[in-house]
């Protein structure tokens, strides 16, 4: 029985699978066509009084070289702006981020959608000028990420930013450390950034940090919480499943493989709790699981 239904899943699958190569040749087809007719456009007017239509080229051309010049001046303008910030001087600083994910795609700006919490977060660097170059040149680490819809209090990334330390003060890539009575002088990042960040992104703190620090690998411990209606949810034995997780186990099958950079895929779970929040809506209430584990 087990193995007709089986076969019948993979009939019905490969069903599937034909009717959309087929909707996708469909669909070549028809941009072809329309890349072709396209192709053919000519931009025309006509002439008041005599309707006649002429090939508008030349205003075509002035239209053309009008935009390569302003496109120029820009790029001209971006270039000399990026070569002024990249001889300011910099500093490694840690962020602590707040964000509520219900319309973004996730933390990570990886992939073609849109928005995301990181793509947000470097629109504002960028548009406060507090950072230029890329993330790798800026040595920018995440503590972690989040799928599509979550949210997180604590969310810590790291990244060299402009400074008004003198350059005499801080060198940012000298290794040496900045004593925290700096930081009175320093650029107000959090009031900065808030400024021109959307309302469900907020920078709760930054603090100063080693030129060798990772927001990533340099964590000693991460700590997760979710939150869930208990509805007809058997707690018992969700706590009984949850305390299987406490102890060391090898979490491979449960992250996305990067060999280039982890090797001990090996983890120590110190703490799985379920509890009660302080919080009803109707006949419900509203629970919470906190895991805490180390790295």
């Amino acid at each position: 029985m087990d193995e007709n239904l089986n076969t019948e899943v993979a009939d019905s699958l490969q069903i599937h699978m034909k009717s959309l190569q087929k909707r996708i040749l469909e669909l070549e087809t028809e941009n072809a066509e329309l890349s072709a007719r396209l192709s053919k456009c000519v931009c025309k007017k006509i002439i008041e009084g005599n309707k006649t239509p002429i090939e508008d080229t030349e205003r075509q051309k002035f239209d053309e070289n009008g935009a390569k010049n302003r496109s120029k001046k820009m790029a001209d303008k971006s270039c000399n702006n990026t070569m002024a910030l990249h001889h300011l001087p910099k500093r490694c600083i840690a962020l602590k981020v707040m964000y509520f994910g219900q319309r973004f795609y996730g933390f990570a700006s990886e992939g073609q959608m849109d928005p995301t919490v990181e793509s947000e977060i470097f629109k504002a660097l960028q548009k406060t000028r507090l950072i230029s170059g890329d993330k790798k040149e800026l040595q920018y680490s995440r503590c972690g990420r989040t799928d599509k819809g979550v949210s997180s209090v604590g969310q810590v990334i790291s990244l060299f930013l402009r400074t008004n330390l003198k350059e005499a003060a801080i060198d940012g890539y000298s290794g040496e450390e900045v004593s925290e009575e700096s930081c009175g002088a320093e650029i107000d990042y959090v009031k900065l950034l808030n400024r021109v960040l959307p309302k469900d992104i907020r920078i709760m703190g930054w603090s100063p940090a080693p030129i060798d620090f990772s927001a990533r690998f340099s964590c000693l411990s991460r700590e997760y919480k979710y939150f869930f209606w208990r509805e007809n949810l058997d707690i018992a034995v969700m706590r009984t499943a949850g305390n299987k997780f406490i102890g060391e186990h090898d979490f491979r099958n449960f992250c996305k493989m990067d060999a280039a950079n982890v090797h001990n895929y090996r983890r120590c779970i110190t703490s799985f709790e379920i509890f009660r929040c302080n919080e009803r809506f109707e006949d419900d209430e509203l629970w919470a699981v906190k895991i805490k584990g180390d790295r």
